[in-house]
């Protein structure tokens, strides 16, 4: 029987691979492909900073398996995975970076001594407005593209874009995004004999997905994302079955009310329904 492999994408299975001290070798690659891609300078060494998984955050839905690390030359770096889209990854990575800005300065601290922070999300879902599967943000003005600093940079990869566009694996970073949408096994053993860190990436997955405990994680996390995810899709169910019947109770006709819910009229024949039991 084939061993099932997990999903790389799921935010413990890639804090597993990516965010512990033994591997962090797999961590730098990853950053020196994100960087290259950006045209940017590599990094040489990093520390980890949050190296250790509390179990019990597996089983809230509500916690971040975030990776955090800092180079050698003192630039912070943030990395996060989010599979679905909560509608608030702009504010949120702002507020979390901000958060790992603010919180260098120590009392008594000088704000010159601020490190740039980094902050990488990758994403299951289109968010921006482009074909890239990489955008790199900074501050900048804007007439000039004058940068005002480099101390707030931030990057987006969407993975679901390498799906939707045909792009060769000549580039490191698309490499590590097609291990991490999990292909099929012969094209993971086709990843790793060409980058060295994502064989040893995938040896950590393949002991991971044979250990009862981190299965045991891994089932429980993916619950609790999956009823963070239902609760979602049920509250805004009941959200377009109110708009409905206020709408029909409005003396609006279903065609009406479908041409501008942009439901279809089977929809709201059926949310008229429901309210009727």
């Amino acid at each position: 029987m084939t061993m099932e492999l997990f999903k790389p994408s799921v935010d413990f299975v890639f804090k597993r691979i990516f965010g512990i001290e033994e591997n962090k070798d797999i961590l730098l690659d990853f950053l020196n492909a994100v960087f290259e891609s950006a045209n940017e300078s590599g990094v040489t060494d990093i520390e980890i900073l949050n190296p250790f998984l509390d179990k019990a955050a597996v089983y809230d839905k509500q916690s971040i398996l975030d990776i955090k690390a800092r180079t050698a030359s003192g630039t912070l770096i943030n990395i996060e995975i989010q599979l679905w889209n909560q509608r608030d990854i702009e504010k949120r990575t702002l507020f979390y970076w901000s958060r790992m800005y603010g919180g260098q300065l120590i009392e008594g601290g000088r704000y010159r001594d601020l490190c740039r922070t980094v902050t990488i999300n990758i994403l299951g879902f289109n968010y921006i407005d482009n074909d890239r599967y990489h955008n790199t943000f900074h501050l900048r003005e804007d007439h000039t593209e004058l940068i005002l600093t480099n101390d707030i940079e931030i990057h987006m990869i969407e993975l679901q874009k390498l799906r939707e566009i045909a792009v060769g694996q000549q580039r490191k970073l698309v490499r590590w995004m097609l291990f991490l949408l999990g292909p099929a096994p012969e094209k993971m053993e086709e990843l790793a004999m060409e980058e060295p860190a994502i064989k040893k990436a995938l040896t950590t997955l393949e002991f991971l997905s044979q250990d009862r405990e981190a299965r045991e994680l891994y089932e429980a996390r993916q619950k609790a994302m999956n009823d963070w995810i239902s609760s979602i899709e049920g509250a805004r169910e009941e959200g377009r079955a109110e708009i409905v019947r206020r709408m029909l109770s409005k003396g609006m006709s279903i065609e009406e009310v479908a041409e501008l819910t942009e439901l279809s009229v089977g929809e709201i024949e059926r949310l008229q329904r429901d309210q009727t039991h």
